[in-house]
């Protein structure tokens, strides 16, 4: 493997790990706010269909991403109305709305498009150009470091910068304002958030705002954003609950969060890069590598990360005493 080799699954790993990283910040947010929300997966693929179909009609890819983010609200207002104001089962919405997406969003490109459950390829300013950082162009020959700042950290579309600036921008929120503090303590114990004068139900609705615009972002980066070329049927590919598994691998925590999605974005990365590996003699096929992120997922939910202990009032509606 040359460094070169690298650079490039380096590279792949960024584009890959930022729709990964997007829906994993959504379910932070969501269950440190004692919202358990395994519809991002249809969230995500609702603001693909969304923004591909509206940018391709608008030919703006920013008007494409603001019907996304539409999208992805009003189903989280579902949600939140489900497992907020009614107290409802979480879990059994949740599995609704991923229901629902999946059978929308076919219907919508159909009756749209005609072309099979799918939009027309985009182009131009139907889509999010890559970003040149500055000054990569010039330093892209200096040996190692070069090729690194021009390939591996410059070259994303504005969604990608985005979804990283938002691991230090949510610790941030979370761990040092206000705000984020009463967040964190509805997901704990909401009674005594209640007590204190401090609506749970407003926070837990914000939670969930939060967590539908983040997921419309990732929605965007997987069907607007170069080289993606448009939405097809369940483009997602179970990356909902590949997020929600890192997030429990993280523990509920940002950084964390960021480091587990890497993980599983340099998988998947090496698994399009090579097709077929020997390790020690031993030819490990294609397929294999197709399939080590989920079987990493089913690893890790079967308990390799060790005790890992949500927030305590996750899933539980609050009912409040009179």
């Amino acid at each position: 493997m040359t460094y070169m080799d690298i650079i490039l699954i380096l590279e792949s790993m960024i584009r890959i790990s930022t729709p990964l990283l997007l829906a994993c910040l959504a379910g932070l947010y969501s269950e440190r706010a004692g919202i358990f929300d395994i519809s991002l997966e249809g969230k995500m693929l609702m603001s693909a269909c969304i923004s591909a179909s509206f940018a391709y009609f608008t030919g703006n890819v920013w008007l494409g991403l603001g019907a996304g983010i539409i999208a992805t609200l009003l189903l989280s207002g579902i949600h939140g109305l489900a497992a907020i104001t009614f107290r409802g089962n979480q879990l059994i919405s949740g599995v609704a709305l991923n229901f629902l997406a999946s059978g929308m969003t076919v219907m919508l490109a159909n009756a749209w498009f005609g072309q099979g459950g799918r939009t027309p390829q985009l182009s131009g300013e139907m889509r999010f150009p890559r970003l040149t950082l500055p000054f990569a162009d010039q330093i892209s020959e200096i040996a190692y470091f070069g090729p690194f700042y021009a390939r591996v950290l410059s070259n994303h579309s504005i969604l990608t910068y985005i979804a990283f600036l938002a691991v230090p921008f949510t610790w941030w929120l979370l761990y040092r304002t206000r705000f984020g503090l009463r967040m964190r303590a509805v997901g704990e114990n909401p009674a005594a958030v209640d007590t204190a004068g401090i609506s749970v139900v407003k926070l837990r609705y914000a939670a969930v705002a939060i967590c539908a615009v983040l997921c419309a972002l990732a929605g965007a980066q997987l069907a607007t954003a170069v080289p993606a070329a448009g939405f097809v049927k369940d483009m997602t590919a179970n990356r909902g609950y590949i997020a929600l598994a890192a997030l429990i691998f993280a523990k509920w925590r940002p950084w964390h969060a960021m480091w587990a999605v890497l993980l599983f974005g340099i998988l998947q990365a090496a698994a399009i890069r090579y097709q077929a590996i020997e390790i020690f003699g031993t030819r490990i096929p294609g397929q294999f590598m197709d399939a080590l992120p989920y079987i990493l997922t089913v690893i890790i939910l079967a308990g390799f990360v060790g005790k890992a202990i949500g927030p305590r009032a996750g899933g539980v509606p609050y009912v409040k005493e009179r």
